[in-house]
């Protein structure tokens, strides 16, 4: 079995890091260098930061705060949020960035995928996938889920495990899925859609939205086959911490990695 990754994630609005449910109702989390400063000290495997409103605003992300939480740490770092064009990426990675994580512009212009999967390699480009149940693509009994952009604000009329399989023939080398239902409820990560685009795609996928419990992550590792979990309030404020995650996690029968 590859060993499972444990990402801690900085939603940032105006260079704080936020946290919220469903999307809405966002609280301040703290400083987002001090943040991942932390995280990179205690354990986390890889970082994943999104500026949740550069793309509603129409600007692009704040490579001064990318470079500033790069300067302190050193684990892979993931950057979404406002990219729109090739230079938008090498801008990024020119100021630390691993990888950069997309969604708005590749669902607008899906050939973007392809275009910098080409120029930088798939092992850069993270296709991320907000979702939201819609019973009006429910098909063989199963639940079906909408593709949403700009931040969780509009529908795309996309169904997702769709979107999943041309986002990874195109090119992306890992897929971000967030169930929108399931952010920041704590009630447990989208097991059953994990599961159907793990299945989908022969990239690694991402898990995101609903950690709540040390067993959540198991669930979504085992009955989800997901190759990651990303998580955000639990660990900014300290209701799991990622040291006793790991042992738990391996206490269970999960390879995690050595750090």
């Amino acid at each position: 079995m590859l060993a499972k990754r444990i990402i801690p994630c900085l939603d940032v609005r105006d260079g704080r890091t936020v946290k919220g449910i469903n999307f809405i109702n966002l609280r301040d989390a703290g400083d987002a260098v001090e943040l991942a400063e932390a995280y990179s000290r205690y354990g986390a495997d890889e970082l994943t930061f999104l500026d949740i409103t550069a793309t509603v605003e129409n600007r692009g992300t704040f490579r001064t705060l990318v470079r500033s939480i790069a300067d302190h740490i050193g684990i892979p770092f993931t950057v979404g949020g406002g990219i729109r064009t090739e230079d938008d990426v090498a801008a990024l990675l020119d100021s630390g960035a691993d990888k950069i994580s997309i969604n708005s512009q590749a669902v607008a212009k899906a050939s973007v995928i392809d275009d910098l999967a080409l120029r930088f390699g798939s092992q850069c480009v993270v296709c991320a996938i907000d979702a939201r149940r819609n019973p009006a693509f429910d098909k063989d009994g199963q639940d079906g889920w909408e593709v949403y952009v700009h931040g969780g604000r509009k529908s795309t009329g996309i169904e997702v495990i769709s979107w999943a399989k041309e986002a990874y023939s195109r090119g992306a080398g890992e897929i971000l899925l967030t169930s929108m239902e399931h952010d920041g409820v704590k009630q447990g990560f989208a097991v059953d859609l994990t599961r159907r685009v793990s299945e989908a795609v022969g990239i690694p996928v991402i898990a995101s939205g609903g950690a709540g419990t040390m067993e959540h992550f198991t669930e979504v590792f085992t009955e989800g086959k997901a190759d990651a979990a990303l998580a955000a309030s639990i660990f900014h404020f300290h209701e799991i911490d990622i040291p006793e995650l790991k042992i738990f996690l391996a206490q269970h029968g999960i390879t995690m990695r050595k750090q």
